[in-house]
């Protein structure tokens, strides 16, 4: 399979090394600054870029008929328009803000979970993320994903809030910490205790490999929207 690294930041380079242990080639590389690139020299596009740039990579594999499987979060303001245009190419996507095979089982349980503690009126919910200085956004994807997961299992809450957790809000605390690859944990707590679901990445690795199993999985004469639940037949 021939792979685009839509950027090649850390997350490019950590995506690129398991791509070519499993067999596949990167035939491209686009920094954060390219812009002149011809994505028709590959079968699949992995995005990693930055905010600014992800919905013209992600249109410009839709429109080339190129399947692109993006990571990049702080862009999603546009993802309805992404959708649309997919569909209109007949093109094929996956969106995740964690392609972690352990978050994305995370995220199910943290689903669950909230389904089963939205009857206990005691427990109130809180999130804490933590991730590296170098993240751009926050809260992280990941933690909106859990935020919204919560959300939509939950009577007692309608939005989350960014270290506000008044009225009917969902708190998520978002800390950076040098060098920690993402750490996301989901309390809830009452007067007489605590119950806590954690997840912590110990590398990059995980969420690379999980982006080339996507990628691995869209290629196959895929048309449409999907997410990693498709993926990984979860959900």
């Amino acid at each position: 399979m021939k792979i685009a690294l839509l950027g090649y930041g850390r997350m490019g380079q950590t995506i690129e090394k398991i791509a070519v242990d499993r067999g596949h080639e990167v035939v491209l590389r686009v920094d954060k600054d390219d812009t002149d690139y011809d994505i028709t020299k590959a079968d699949v596009a992995i995005d990693f870029s930055i905010p600014d740039a992800a919905f013209n990579n992600i249109s410009n594999c839709f429109n080339n008929k190129v399947p692109v499987v993006s990571g990049t979060t702080g862009w999603l303001d546009k993802y309805d328009e992404a959708v649309e245009l997919c569909k209109e190419k007949k093109g094929a996507f996956i969106y995740a803000s964690n392609f972690s095979l352990g978050v994305n089982i995370f995220f199910e349980l943290n689903k669950n979970l909230a389904k089963m503690m939205s009857q206990l009126k005691q427990y109130k919910v809180s999130m804490e993320e933590i991730h590296h200085t170098k993240k751009l956004d926050a809260p992280s994807g990941t933690a909106i994903t859990l935020a919204e997961g919560i959300i939509e299992n939950h009577e007692k809450y309608t939005e989350w809030k960014l270290n506000d957790g008044s009225n009917n809000n969902l708190s998520i605390v978002a800390k950076r910490i040098d060098d920690v690859p993402g750490t996301h944990t989901v309390s809830y707590e009452s007067d007489v205790d605590t119950l806590m679901i954690q997840h912590t990445a110990h590398s990059r690795q995980g969420f690379a490999l999980g982006a080339v199993i996507a990628a691995e999985w869209l290629k196959e004469d895929k048309t449409g929207v999907f997410t990693m639940n498709d993926v990984l037949n979860i959900g």
